[in-house]
Parts: C-alpha cells; sequence; structure tokens
C-alpha cells in the first residue's frame, strides 16, 4: 500500500505540490490539474515539463485523474453538473477522443491507470440507466485493451454511480478486467451511503485504486475534514486494505480546507494524519 496525493489539492505550482508531497515521504504522485490546465489538455511541452519536475525528485505517477465521462449520458453539449478541476465542458460525442489522448498522455507519464466517470447525474439511477451505462463502457474497453491501460470507475455523488453498492453492481455487469474500481469512500459517504465496512466487501473484488478524503454530517450536508477527524472509519478501511494485502496507491483528495486557510494547509494536515495513521 503506497501514499499518494492529487498535486492540485496542494497547489497549482506542480513543482511546489511534489516538493510538499516528498516532505511527508510520498514517491507517487497522481495528475489531475498542473499550472492551471487540466491533465486533458496538457501539451506537449507542459508534458515534458511534468515529466522533469517528476524526475527530479525520483517521484513516479500512480493514475490520471482524468474528466472523462463527466457529461450527459444522453448529450453532445457539454455541460457542466459538478467540479470539474479546470476540465473543458464536453459532450459524449467528444469523449473517446479525450480518453484517446489521456491514454497517450498516461504512456508519457507511465502509468497504466486512468480515471473515469459515469455521467452527470440526473435523476434517480434506474435499471434502464444503469444499462446505458454499461454499453456506454463497450468502446472505452476496447480502447483501454488496445492501449494496455485500466480505466478506474470512480464513484462520484454528482454522477450517476456515487455510491459503493452502485459501482459494483455497474462493475459486476460490465465485467472487464479494463474497467475497475477507483474507490472513494469520500464520495460514498457523501452521495448518503455508510462506505466502511458496510459496503466494502462489495466493491473489493473491483479495487484497482483508492482515494482518500474525510467528511462529517452537518446540517442538511457535509463538511470536508482532516481525514481521520470525520465520520469514515479510515482506520478499519486501511486495515481491511493491508489485510488483503493491496498493493496500489491510496491517493490524498484533500478537499478540506482549514477556516480562513489555503489547500496547501488543509492537505497538509491531512497528510500528516495520514503519515501516522497508516505507520500505526
Amino acid at each position: 500500500m503506497k501514499l499518494s496525493a492529487i498535486t492540485d489539492e496542494i497547489s497549482q505550482d506542480f513543482g511546489h505540490a511534489l516538493d510538499v508531497m516528498r516532505e511527508y515521504g510520498l514517491a507517487h504522485a497522481e495528475l489531475r490539474g498542473l499550472w492551471n490546465t487540466n491533465i486533458a489538455d496538457l501539451d506537449a511541452a507542459q508534458t515534458a515539463r511534468a515529466k522533469d519536475a517528476l524526475a527530479a525528485r525520483d517521484m513516479q505517477v500512480c493514475c490520471l485523474s482524468t474528466p472523462v465521462y463527466k457529461c450527459d449520458l444522453d448529450s453532445d453539449a457539454g455541460s457542466v453538473r459538478g467540479r470539474m478541476h479546470l476540465a473543458q465542458a464536453r459532450g459524449l460525442g467528444e469523449q473517446m477522443e479525450v480518453l484517446r489522448r489521456c491514454c497517450g498522455l498516461a504512456h508519457a507519464f507511465g502509468t497504466d491507470l486512468i480515471r473515469v466517470f459515469t455521467f452527470w447525474r440526473k435523476g434517480p439511477l434506474t435499471p434502464a440507466i444503469e444499462e446505458r451505462i454499461v454499453d456506454a463502457f463497450a468502446e472505452p474497453a476496447r480502447i483501454a485493451e488496445q492501449e494496455g491501460v485500466t480505466l478506474v470507475l470512480e464513484n462520484e455523488h454528482a454522477c450517476f454511480v456515487g455510491t459503493g453498492a452502485e459501482a459494483a453492481r455497474i462493475l459486476s455487469a460490465i465485467d472487464n478486467p479494463r474497467v475497475r474500481a477507483c474507490w472513494d469512500p469520500g464520495n460514498a459517504f457523501v452521495a448518503g451511503e455508510t462506505p466502511y465496512p458496510a459496503r466494502f466487501e462489495e466493491i473489493r473484488p473491483f479495487l484497482a485504486h483508492v482515494h482518500v478524503k474525510d467528511a462529517r454530517r452537518e446540517g442538511d450536508g457535509y463538511a470536508w475534514t482532516v481525514v481521520g477527524q470525520g465520520e469514515i472509519d479510515y482506520s478499519g478501511q486501511f486495515r481491511a486494505l493491508a489485510d488483503m494485502n493491496y498493493a496500489g496507491c491510496i491517493s490524498l483528495e484533500t478537499h478540506y480546507i482549514p477556516q480562513g486557510g489555503t489547500p496547501e494547509e488543509g492537505s497538509r494536515a491531512c497528510l500528516a494524519a495520514l503519515v501516522r495513521m497508516l505507520a500505526e
């Protein structure tokens, strides 16, 4: 089990974000936003610059956090119904072009994991919509096979698949080793699920990547917290990952910003807590 972080949760200054991560002993990075550019839109010069920054710090990339299928299921018009993290709003018809571009970037950065989604949630996840989502992954799975990459489907509360139970059901129906799970207990919690231990056994067979962020209920909503200070049982989750000999990364996606503070300060607090929890 290796500790990573999504760099833009610390800073859009990619080199500085890597330096902060190195302070906490991290050797792996997850890429999403670099120098105010989403990973899907990184050009050749930026890619080369990022690779140099990683090599100078002896760091590796564990996953590309792409915006693939952060779009409407039934429209070619670009739309925004959740956080885009600098990504352009693109319609359904543009998604395979984005995926192929991201496969090339994955090869350039030496990773085989590409994070993807399941379309903006518009109403309940019905059996008919589940079937359409499963069908929509046929071409991405073929591309992943051709490119030698694995698509890791993130349960995202702004998308149709927000919980572990929903993700496990969809992944079981897709039934393809090139489409696995990016398990996000924080998103499952916000979607109304108790992520651990209630749903972990369902998602476990598909597990290829893990995101970490913590939260607590606050009125009718929620608030992000330092990892370990929210309502998600991360100590139990980490023990379960260790017990299954999980060899992938757990990647901090902080989201927590202290009152009057900065994303870097929130990430530092979470990284310090994670290092302590994993040592225990």
